[in-house]
């Protein structure tokens, strides 16, 4: 029990590059929140914990997810949670940088055009809070 290795170390297992991170970057009326590795069931209450709280921060949160490698029904619920918390507070989420396999799960499932990024949504653009 207490000599079990981190999942990292365990032997045969590729989790290293499985991982889940969330980082966040606050500033400027936004939160950055860049995700790392997959998005699936074993990261999921930390995706939406992660989410939620960016949400209760700012009035507008992005999901940057360059660094991320797979996602799955379970990262999937945490982005839509996290975006329906944002619209019953009056704020705004969206997702940045999906590439491969991620981007066409996110078009597949909606969730592109559902929160797929804003054309002023580069910092210091001004953006005017016109639309959803």
């Amino acid at each position: 029990m207490s000599g079990t290795l981190p999942p990292t170390q365990a032997k045969g297992h590729p989790t290293d590059m499985a991982h889940f991170e969330a980082r966040t970057t606050a500033g400027d009326g936004r939160v950055v929140v860049a995700l790392t590795g997959e998005c699936d069931l074993e990261g999921r209450d930390e995706l939406t914990a992660v989410l939620l709280g960016a949400v209760d921060e700012a009035p507008v949160v992005v999901v940057d997810l360059t660094g991320v490698t797979f996602i799955d029904s379970s990262g999937i619920h945490g982005l839509v949670t996290a975006h329906r918390a944002a619209l019953e507070a009056g704020r705004r989420l969206h997702v940045v940088n999906a590439m491969g396999t991620v981007a066409t799960v996110l078009e597949i499932t909606g969730i592109a055009s559902l929160l797929g990024e804003e054309p002023a949504a580069t910092p210091g653009s001004g953006q005017e809070g016109g639309h959803a």
